[in-house]
């Protein structure tokens, strides 16, 4: 097995680039506006998914969507593949060079164009850091409601290729609930404009199928996103559970109970003992889950779904409900659950983070296997959920330089994924499928779903030349040199 160079496709050869087209390239872009380095595009070569590695040829940073456009229509001339990248904290291979090709860089394109607060929307390009919004509205009493763990980093693109959640997405839905409209560069090269700062239109939706299409239909380069008011009141709170089937037990309660948390997020042992040991919080070591759950909306209103929610954790016998009392507490909290990830540094050389969905009531069932997995494959797995929406993310700790650890954290992974469409979910809520994902795209749809999804994809993007090896698991009508008839998958590599 190989696992620091993908064989999904034979790489270009970046002596085959034409002469013509890097000197092309550079006069739409500027001297300092492509790199063909090899020993730079190692930084490009994967993105979170560290297992498959393969670096574009030549990575271009645009600054505008005219040069976009320019560098699509000129990567067509020369039947060169193309992939668009925001900040590469995607987690499936979302934006690996499959075949090498040109990456384009959407790391330029940064500016808050507009923010109407009476009309309640911003206009962002798609490389603006989602944080970034967030921190342009502070003290204006509106905000941008989804926001992924990875924050303070992923771009607002990125989260539209992969229709991107986060801890608030429980009640405030996830990324495709907040866009509406966006421009984009199709394949060719063409630019068009979908949907508006108005709040419906007429016709198909297009606006929502380029969300989560993870840049197989073209390359967005700029959105319109709602704004959403700012809450009233919050209420945060962190419950502490000898198990994880009594957290999961207070969850069906909660939701049970008609109460909708802005947020209901679940950290298993594991995660609390690294995060404590990162943050120093305060967190018991021995307990074996917490729960972070958030309320919002009118005062009065909070303070009896915080009440109830306490009364609720502990008839399913919680050791503690503990409370947020100030803003800097509440920051803190939140500080230990979207940093978790980066924590897991401390314990391991590296990890693979998976993005599986059931019903809420299959959350304990799930976990159970996961445990159940971990010691059948001697693979270390921690827990990490957005358990409100039954979306969970179990990480999986190994090192990438030993091949047999590899193999078996793989092979974990495949059984977990396996068992959540077993019991009724989805191999991903919120971090697409990738080229990690491919081989579960049989078995999520039939025949005929996945040939209507090929042809809608290849409406949009008929020669398969702007991120090729994504989402559909077929290469047909692939004909030049870069793109052999080969059906790509992460087996391929092994």
């Amino acid at each position: 097995m190989s696992v620091t160079k993908s064989s999904l496709l034979p790489n270009m050869n970046a002596a085959r680039l034409p002469i013509e087209f890097m000197n092309r390239l550079r006069e739409i872009l500027g001297q300092d506006g492509a790199i063909d380095d090899p020993s730079q595009l190692l930084v490009y070569e994967c993105d979170g998914y560290m297992v498959e590695k393969n670096a574009p040829d030549v990575v271009a940073f645009p600054r505008s969507t005219a040069e976009v456009s320019a560098v699509v229509k000129l990567c067509n001339q020369f039947e060169i593949p193309f992939v668009p990248r925001g900040a590469g904290t995607s987690l499936a291979g979302g934006c690996l060079a499959v075949g090498g090709g040109l990456m384009i860089a959407l790391t330029r394109m940064t500016k808050i164009e507009e923010i109407s607060l009476r009309d309640r929307y911003a206009v962002v390009q798609a490389g603006t850091v989602n944080v970034h919004l967030t921190q342009a509205l502070k003290g204006s009493g509106y905000h941008y409601a989804p926001d992924p763990s990875s924050q303070g980093a992923c771009t607002l693109g990125g989260n539209l290729a992969t229709n991107a959640g986060g801890p608030h997405t429980l009640k405030y839905g996830v990324t495709v609930n907040h866009v509406l409209g966006i421009e984009v560069v199709l394949p060719d090269g063409e630019v068009i404009e979908l949907g508006g700062p108005h709040e419906e239109a007429g016709g198909y939706d297009l606006t929502g199928l380029f969300v989560g299409g993870e840049g197989t239909l073209g390359i967005c380069t700029k959105l319109t996103l709602r704004l959403s008011r700012d809450p009233a009141a919050y209420r945060t709170m962190l419950g502490i559970f000898e198990t994880v089937e009594a957290a999961t037990q207070a969850i069906s309660q909660i939701i049970g109970a008609g109460i909708v948390p802005a947020a209901l997020e679940m950290m298993d042992q594991g995660i609390v003992q690294v995060v404590e040991e990162a943050f120093h919080f305060g967190f018991p070591l021995d307990a074996g889950a917490v729960l972070l759950i958030e309320v919002d909306g009118l005062e009065k209103g909070v303070e009896l779904e915080a009440a109830a929610i306490v009364a609720l954790c502990q008839q399913v016998g919680a050791r503690e409900v503990r409370q947020a009392n100030t803003p800097a507490e509440r920051q803190l909290l939140w500080k230990c659950r979207k940093q978790a990830f980066g924590a897991i540094g401390r314990l391991s050389a590296s990890y693979c983070t998976q993005d599986g969905v059931v019903p809420r009531t299959r959350l304990p069932e799930l976990l159970r296997f996961i445990a159940e997995c971990s010691e059948r494959h001697g693979i270390r797995i921690l827990n990490v959920a957005h358990a409100g929406d039954g979306n969970i993310h179990p990480i999986l700790l190994f090192d990438e330089r030993i091949p047999e650890e590899v193999a078996r954290a793989l092979e974990a992974s495949d059984e977990i994924l396996s068992k959540c469409i077993e019991l009724g979910g989805s191999v991903t809520g919120e971090h697409g499928i990738g080229v990690e994902k491919l081989s579960f795209m049989g078995k999520l749809f039939t025949e005929t779903d996945l040939a209507v999804m090929q042809d809608l994809h290849d409406c949009f993007n008929p020669h398969h030349n702007c991120s090729p090896g994504k989402l559909l698991p077929t290469y047909a009508g692939c004909g030049n040199e870069y793109f052999p008839k080969t059906k790509p998958g992460r087996r391929a590599a092994m």
